[in-house]
Parts: structure tokens; C-alpha cells; sequence
């Protein structure tokens, strides 16, 4: 008679403890591996929403022990219907919290780390403890910052090819109504999210003479109330989507112009989904989804098979239509690329360098923090670590990279993008001038 151990485990050893084509490179079947793969396999999942809920779920269940969660929400009665980890009493808890705590409930074995806070607010150190970040995201902005982290870990060789070692392996899954999408990030090999960001539509934004002169639809009254009234009524005080009472006074006064112009359709729950520009979510297409992305860890995981390459499409509107397609990496990529270069005299101190930085054509990155291997050359927060790191920022940045021809430093710092800013991170190859392997030509010339 089986134990219930093997039972449990019957399906992912189909697939560890056999040898196929379709397998990965590396790939040596045998127990240990799934020994291995609960052991040492350590997984972020950023969001625990609708696809956020299935992908704890589906990495649990896939022989993933080690497991973080990371969501800055808390439990709306809105989000019952499709994030199936959550029940009326945890309204108005956190999503990452709750989510963890019922995974666990329910898979034994399995340890998943909630973290109640926003993706900015950890730092680099923590994201680099993770072998795999899985994407359960509805915010392109999110997408983008969690991007430009796992891309910030990658280093290039002499010759501009990626280090292998250096690779953070990202799982993205997006899903609209009966429309989702699953693809895997490998920086540096796979297109990263920067390189195909054109994949995803425009936000849609209403001429503001319509809203406020001709409204023709419940989304035109929402919107007015939102960027015209709430103005005029508070006077330049922040709307915070987050906060129920904003959100009620902004669907009642929706409500009155919706009546006012004989539109009809205003509810709650669409003045939640407009402002912040919610799409609809069907649980059965996060199931779908999730389940594809789980697959794609545990193959980057294992190579029990080979990755997906790399963006799988689903559209369930009319029947059912999955198709996979190979997207190219943008090699100029500012994010996964091998950076920019920028040719410097090794006299050149680091604060010169970051003027520099917020000048260039290609970055304009204001206020940045300066990392080189791992090491903190210049920190903008906290007040503490900035203290720390101000004196070097009146030495030479060569002396500070350790005097090496040629090598790449890291950025973190604010950009304006049509008029809003954002946090990003940027990769620079710093070379410099009359220096050949980490000898100037005054050593040169002087040596003995």
C-alpha cells in the first residue's frame, strides 16, 4: 500500500523521475530532485489577488515549500467573488496575510511568508533572495518596477553576453475577462517586460470637454467627478483610491450627474473599476492562467521540460484559443540590455558622474542611488544610509569601482514619463579613458 506521501507527490514524480526529448538541458530525473525542489526553491509571488490567490494555491500544490507573498491591499467584498482564499469576515484585512494563512491551512508542509507592505518599500536585498518572482499583477507600473528590480541583478561578460549565475528567472500572468496571457522573463536571454511594454493597449482617457460638456456614458460622469468635482470640492487635497469614504463620495456625485444627463449604469462597483482602472476578472480564466504560470516555475525550477518561449496567449471569448509566440529582446533595452555606456576620465567623482547621469539623453534619472556588485556607493534613502554614503560622492568613481577599466554600475532613481513620475532602475557601463586592465598608463609608465 502507497503512503500517503507518495500519493501525494504521484504527478509532479511523473515528471522528475523520468527522462524525455522535451526536457531541459540540465535536467537529471530522480528523487532528489524533488527533494531538492522543496528544500532549496524559493518563490515570490507579488499580489495576492484573483491571480495572486490561484498562484499560491497552484506553487503549494506543485511541491513548492518555500514561499513569500507580497501585496500592499486589503480584502474588499468586491474581490469574494473571484479570490477564492477570502471570506466576508476577512474583509478589511490584507490580502497577503489572509492568503498565506489559508494556503497553509490547507497544504501541509508549506511555508509562505506574507509581507503587507508595497513592492517599493523592500529593498534590493530582499528580492535577491528569491530564485524565482512570480507575477499575479494588474498595474503595468507594478510589472514595470518589479522588472527593472529582477533585471538590475543581471551582470554581462567582456563580450556583452549575459552571466548565466546572474539571472533572476520572472513568471508574468495577466488576465482580462475571458482573456489572459502567461509568459516567461529570463533578463538578458527572453525579451524582458520594458522590451514588449507596447504589448499592452493605452490606458483609455476621455477628453476632458466631453466630460465636462457632453457625457454620454456612466464612465464620462465617473471620470468627471474624479478629475473635475473632487478638485473643486477639496481644493488640491490628494484622492486616495483606497480609502472607502473618497470612493463613496465620488459615486455619489457620479450618480447625480449620471441623473442629471438621463444616463443610467452608474454603480459602485464600475466607479471602483474606472477610477482605478480595474479590468474585469472571471475566475476561471485566473485558474487557467495560474495554472500555466505554475508550470513554467516548476520547469525553471526542475528543467523536467523545456521553458515556454515566450508569451502564451488565451482567449476564451468563443470557444476556447491558446497560441504561444517567440518575441525578440530589444538589445538596446535600457532595463535587461547591457547598459548604457558612458566613456569617463577616472578623475571624475561620483557626484560629477550623477550629474552626468541626470543629463544624458538616454537616462535622465534624477536623484539616483549608485550600486556597484553588490556594494552601495550612494544611497538617496534613508536619511541614515544617505549620511553614510555622502562622503563618497566627492571621490573618484574609479577609485570606488575599484579601479577596473570597465564595469557596470546600477541606478535606481525617478524618471517623467508623460508627466508623471515613476522609480526605475538603469544599468550603466561606466569605461575609462587611457585605463587597460585596472593599470593606468601613469602606472605603466612609472612601474618597475
Amino acid at each position: 500500500m502507497e503512503d500517503i506521501d507518495s500519493v501525494r507527490w504521484r504527478d509532479l514524480d511523473r515528471l522528475l523521475l523520468r527522462a524525455g526529448n522535451l526536457v531541459g538541458e540540465n535536467f537529471e530525473p530522480g528523487e532528489q530532485l524533488r527533494n531538492d525542489l522543496q528544500e532549496y526553491a524559493k518563490v515570490l509571488v507579488v499580489g495576492a489577488g484573483g491571480l495572486g490567490c490561484e498562484l499560491l494555491k497552484d506553487l503549494a500544490m506543485s511541491g513548492f515549500k518555500n514561499i513569500e507573498v507580497i501585496d500592499m491591499d486589503t480584502i474588499e467584498v468586491s474581490n469574494l467573488n473571484r479570490q477564492f482564499l477570502f471570506r466576508m469576515q476577512d474583509v478589511g484585512k490584507s490580502k497577503a496575510e489572509v492568503a498565506a494563512k489559508r494556503v497553509m491551512e490547507r497544504v501541509s508542509g508549506v511555508n509562505i511568508v506574507p509581507h503587507f507592505c508595497r513592492i517599493e518599500e523592500k529593498d534590493i536585498d530582499f528580492y535577491s533572495d528569491f530564485n524565482i518572482i512570480a507575477l499575479g499583477l494588474d498595474s503595468i507600473e507594478a510589472r514595470s518596477y518589479i522588472n527593472a528590480v529582477a533585471c538590475s541583478f543581471l551582470e554581462y561578460d567582456s563580450e556583452d553576453k549575459p552571466c548565466l549565475e546572474s539571472i533572476k528567472p520572472m513568471v508574468d500572468g495577466g488576465t482580462e475577462g475571458f482573456k489572459g496571457h502567461a509568459r516567461v522573463i529570463l533578463p538578458g536571454v527572453t525579451p524582458c517586460f520594458e522590451c514588449t511594454v507596447w504589448l499592452f493597449p493605452p490606458q483609455v482617457k476621455f477628453p476632458l470637454c466631453t466630460l465636462a460638456e457632453t457625457p454620454r456614458s456612466a464612465a464620462h460622469c465617473i471620470e468627471y467627478a474624479h478629475l473635475i468635482q473632487w478638485d473643486e470640492e477639496y481644493h488640491g487635497k490628494p484622492f486616495d483610491a483606497d480609502n472607502p469614504e473618497h470612493m463613496q463620495w465620488i459615486y455619489s456625485q457620479a450618480l447625480k450627474r449620471a441623473e442629471a444627463f438621463g444616463i443610467s449604469g452608474v454603480t459602485y462597483s464600475l466607479t471602483q473599476g474606472v477610477v482605478k482602472n480595474i479590468v474585469p476578472a472571471i475566475a476561471s480564466t485566473n485558474a487557467i492562467i495560474s495554472s500555466a504560470c505554475a508550470l513554467e516555475a516548476l520547469k525553471i525550477a526542475t528543467a523536467c521540460s523545456k521553458s515556454l518561449s515566450n508569451y502564451l496567449t488565451y482567449n476564451g471569448v468563443e470557444g476556447l484559443h491558446t497560441n504561444v509566440t517567440e518575441f525578440s529582446k530589444d538589445d538596446d533595452c535600457l532595463v535587461c540590455g547591457p547598459g548604457v555606456l558612458m566613456e569617463l576620465d577616472s578623475s571624475v567623482t561620483l557626484q560629477k558622474f550623477i550629474d552626468l547621469v541626470g543629463e544624458h539623453p538616454r537616462l535622465r534619472l534624477s536623484r539616483p542611488s549608485v550600486m556597484h556588485r553588490g556594494n552601495n556607493l550612494y544611497i538617496q534613502a534613508p536619511p541614515v544610509l544617505e549620511e553614510m554614503t555622502r562622503p563618497n560622492l566627492q571621490l573618484p568613481l574609479f577609485e570606488l569601482m575599484g579601479k577596473v577599466s570597465k564595469d557596470s554600475v546600477h541606478l535606481s532613481g525617478t524618471i517623467i514619463t508623460n508627466d508623471k513620475k515613476s522609480t526605475t532602475t538603469r544599468k550603466v557601463r561606466v569605461s575609462f579613458k587611457g585605463i587597460a586592465d585596472g593599470i593606468t598608463d601613469m602606472d605603466t609608465a612609472c612601474g618597475g
